[in-house]
């Protein structure tokens, strides 16, 4: 690699290096410092991630690095950009119960940060083997990251639970990706687009392909590969479940669009299938099993299931209508939970007990109104009622799979909503329509910010959803 080359790829991959000097600088002063580095390392983290989204935000830069296995192209930058929001606020977030939830520890922000740069790597990854390598240095820091508290029974066994099948999943993408390197001789995006497209595809092809879907569909959490979500969910301290819902789905969905896209729109017709499958059984799935749920963690891992299906709509179109849905629909969904769990987080009572339970939040508009009103307003949103952010990001995805004539898919898509609706308007009937258990404890300046925006985004989307809208199709050009 020629100097100027090597000097074009450090420019192109500067958030990655960013984020990857600066936690090897966290962890030092982390080592080094005596006592009560925790704040100050979470701090430091959150200001290196706002300086890695400020970059790609205002940076020009756009092009193929390391040897063409890494690209920043208008998909990667906001993709990356809705990733590092969401990692950003997940910190911020947890830094108000850090302590009750044992992840005052100055690992815990080294090891988000890791799994941040993880994220990144995985969007802009342009060959199979950097899509591999990104992915496990994602998940190999939210393993560790589940099981933080090891005081606790349940986050342990969450962390092992998520390790295991996690350890499944690679063992089949890798399956996969041996097989699609076999028969097509290439392990970059594009080469193996350029053979599929000069040559008849074999079955082994199809096999690959196949392997490589089950491996990413575990890690949106798509049917049948799900069954990690709920005890993760769970069992997993709430600031670290409110990590797990934002970054990590929104970079694996786009690493999933990636794939398809680039690599295997020559054998559309055969993902085409694959993709539907998964799509109704995650959205049918996540609309039924969360009708039973009494803990609001169980339901939002249905519900980010039920979720998850919803996005692949718009994949499973192929278009370029239906790319943009998708990254619409990542950056509404990521708000929506990001608000969604800062609620949650803020479920404790006055002797700092953690409450968890859907009848916890009984009479609610009576003891915090504002809570109220901002969680009213999210799970309408999540239900996909109009005019919130909600309703655009399910309307866009279905006019894509309309498009495409998937007629099936979008009404199916349609009644599963109307299925959804119902745990979430119990919610809002808990909240407004049954008495008073008791009274929460005053949620923390970063929550009541946190679910405050996030109502405000939800609910205003309509004023600003063009220029959002713009850009979600902008990214969407960079496959068609």
């Amino acid at each position: 690699m020629t100097a100027e080359l090597l000097l074009a790829s450090l420019q192109i991959s500067t958030p990655e290096l960013i984020l990857a000097i600066g936690a090897l600088v966290l962890l030092m002063i982390g080592v080094y410092s005596r006592s009560g580095a925790s704040s100050l390392v979470t701090g430091l983290a959150v200001v290196l991630m706002a300086a890695a989204t400020l970059w790609l935000v205002f940076s020009p830069v756009e092009g193929e690095a390391w040897g063409g296995a890494f690209v920043l192209d208008s998909f990667a930058r906001f993709m990356k950009v809705i990733a590092l929001i969401g990692s950003l606020t997940a910190l911020i977030m947890s830094m108000s119960h850090a302590k009750s939830n044992k992840l005052d520890q100055f690992e815990f922000p080294v090891l988000v940060t890791l799994a941040t740069l993880g994220m990144m790597l995985l969007i802009s990854a342009n060959d199979l083997l950097a899509v591999y390598l990104g992915l496990e240095l994602m998940s190999l820091a939210l393993y560790v990251v589940a099981a933080f508290n090891r005081d606790s029974l349940r986050s342990t066994e969450a962390g092992l639970k998520y390790f295991v099948l996690g350890a499944l999943s690679s063992g089949m993408l890798l399956y996969g990706m041996s097989l699609v390197y076999g028969f097509t001789g290439n392990t970059g995006l594009d080469n193996i687009a350029a053979v599929l497209t000069a040559e008849t595809r074999s079955l082994g092809v199809v096999f690959g392909l196949v392997f490589i879907l089950a491996g990413l569909a575990f890690k949106i959490s798509a049917v049948p590969f799900h069954m990690w979500t709920p005890d993760v969910y769970e069992g997993a301290p709430t600031p670290v479940t409110a990590f797990f819902a934002a970054g990590p789905k929104v970079a694996a969905m786009a690493v999933f669009v990636r794939v398809v896209s680039e690599a295997f729109m020559p054998v559309f017709s055969d993902w085409q299938q694959v993709v539907v499958f998964i799509s109704i059984a995650s959205m049918l799935l996540g609309s039924f099993a969360a009708i039973g749920q009494k803990n609001i963690k169980r339901l939002m891992a249905y519900s980010s299931i039920g979720h998850m299906g919803y996005a692949l709509v718009g994949l499973a179109s192929g278009s370029e209508t239906g790319v943009s849905g998708v990254a619409l629909y990542m950056l509404i969904y990521m708000v929506m939970t990001l608000g969604t769990f800062a609620c949650i987080m803020s479920m404790r009572s006055k002797d700092d007990t953690v409450l968890e339970n859907i009848d916890d939040l009984a009479g609610l508009s009576s003891t915090n109104p504002f809570m109220a009103v901002v969680l009213t307003a999210l799970m309408f949103s999540l239900a996909g009622i109009p005019p919130l952010a909600g309703f655009f990001a399910k309307y866009f995805v279905f006019v894509a799979a309309i498009e495409a004539q998937l007629y099936a898919l979008a009404v199916i898509g349609v009644l599963s909503s109307v299925v959804g609706a119902y745990y979430y308007l119990r919610l809002v009937k808990v909240m407004w329509f049954d008495a008073p258990v008791s009274e929460f404890a005053r949620s923390t300046g970063q929550l009541r910010l946190v679910f405050g925006l996030s109502g405000l985004f939800v609910t205003a989307y309509v004023l600003f959803g063009g220029p959002v809208g713009n850009a979600a199709t902008a990214a969407a050009r960079s496959f068609f």
